[in-house]
């Protein structure tokens, strides 16, 4: 892929190493679930009590969320008999092509890179832990991060990648009915704010969306056993979340429900930080959570309508479908285990958005200074010309 896209050698070396190391992620991922439990081991083992069929054959596990990962895993698990660590592996490697599908996008499309700490933000924030971690394993996770950065990437080139991005909502929307209506909903504002695209396809790729949204919805609905999308409605939902994921059942909890809205948006998009630390893998997060925190500063100084107008489609369309996605997230979820887990897959995008403001802004003033240059180069060869072609002044 990085041939196709002609990168240079030294990021088809990134995207080797960034192979290795999520294999490894995989390998951690296996300890860590092992040791310390998880839904994913319950994929793998069909152990989920939630999910319970009389005489199991493959096709009667087909469905929407945990039933759909069970009918994935079957083949591998019930029928090849393949181990805990072999899943990991097949769905880690889904979670890597999701990586590289936004690599490739982010190393052809970004016009510069930035620094912090003289650190350069590409490729290093494709080694983040989280990135890894929760797309490295058997679950949904990894299904839906794959899908959401396959279906963007087919976006991105609608007009040759169209199929692709069918396929990818499929596999999104099976695992998480929500997340494959907030993708669709979110592409189709995107494409409709987007000023690459033709105004006739433009208003013909918005219906699609449209319809096919309106469509999803009945079946999202039934999915999260909700009666419609009111504020009410919703906000009963996120309630007997917050009460489920309690402080006193999880070591890891915050006391949400007495959060003011600011501060239940800053912790699910930058906590945990240092202090709330509770295992490895959220003190490491600490530091990705941090450099969040840090860019978003500059959200207000680079924004600009040139910024927002240039912007690749794919961000376009993976932060859209970020606000409503943490808007809902951010009232349900109190545990930030789960939280790391929940906001990976649109995290990145977000991250991506913030990087894209700068660079973008920091390419038009180097744009600026080498015009500058020129236009004092042109001076200077001007004078010196007349200086040339001026008669001799006689003694």
């Amino acid at each position: 892929m990085a041939k196709k896209f002609k990168l240079p050698y030294k990021y088809e070396l990134q995207l080797h190493y960034l192979l290795f190391y999520h294999i490894f992620f995989s390998m951690f991922f296996t300890w860590y679930i092992l040791n310390f439990g998880g839904d994913s081991y319950g994929y793998w083992k069909f152990g989920m009590e939630q999910v319970i069929i009389r005489d199991p054959t493959w096709m009667k596990y087909f469905g929407e969320s945990t039933k759909f990962i069970l009918w994935l895993c079957y083949f591998p698990s019930q029928v090849l008999g393949l181990s805990y660590i072999t899943g990991n592996i097949l769905f880690g490697f889904l979670g890597f092509i999701g990586i590289r599908y936004i690599f490739v996008m982010v190393a052809d499309l970004f016009p510069a890179n930035h620094s912090v700490l003289n650190v350069p933000l590409f490729p290093t924030v494709f080694y983040f832990l989280n990135l890894h971690f929760w797309s490295s394993g058997v679950g949904k996770d990894a299904i839906c991060f794959w899908g959401i950065a396959w279906f963007l990437f087919a976006l991105q080139q609608y007009r040759e990648r169209w199929w692709q991005a069918i396929f990818a909502l499929f596999f999104v929307y099976m695992a998480r009915p929500h997340m494959g209506l907030a993708l669709l909903s979110g592409s189709g504002i995107a494409i409709l704010l987007g000023s690459e695209i033709k105004p006739t396809i433009k208003i013909v790729l918005s219906s699609v969306a449209l319809v096919g949204a309106v469509y999803l919805s009945s079946s999202t609905l039934e999915s999260l056993r909700l009666e419609d999308f009111s504020l009410e409605t919703l906000e009963e939902f996120t309630g007997t979340k917050v009460n489920d994921l309690s402080k006193g059942k999880v070591g890891s909890g915050v006391d949400l429900a007495s959060y003011s809205w600011p501060m239940k948006l800053f912790t699910y998009m930058f906590r945990p930080l240092f202090f709330d630390a509770h295992n490895i893998v959220s003190f490491f997060s600490s530091f990705e959570n941090l450099l969040y925190l840090w860019l978003s500063l500059f959200i207000y100084r680079n924004w600009t309508p040139e910024a927002i107008r240039d912007m690749p489609l794919f961000i376009k369309a993976g932060m859209i479908t970020f606000v409503p996605v943490t808007l809902a997230f951010m009232n349900s979820l109190s545990n930030l285990g789960i939280v790391m887990r929940m906001k990976n897959m649109t995290m990145i995008y977000f991250l991506l958005f913030c990087f894209f403001l700068i660079a973008y802004n920091k390419h038009l003033r180097l744009l600026k200074v080498q015009e500058k240059m020129k236009y004092y180069q042109r001076r200077e060869e001007i004078i010196r010309k007349k200086a040339e072609t001026a008669p001799p002044v006689s003694p």
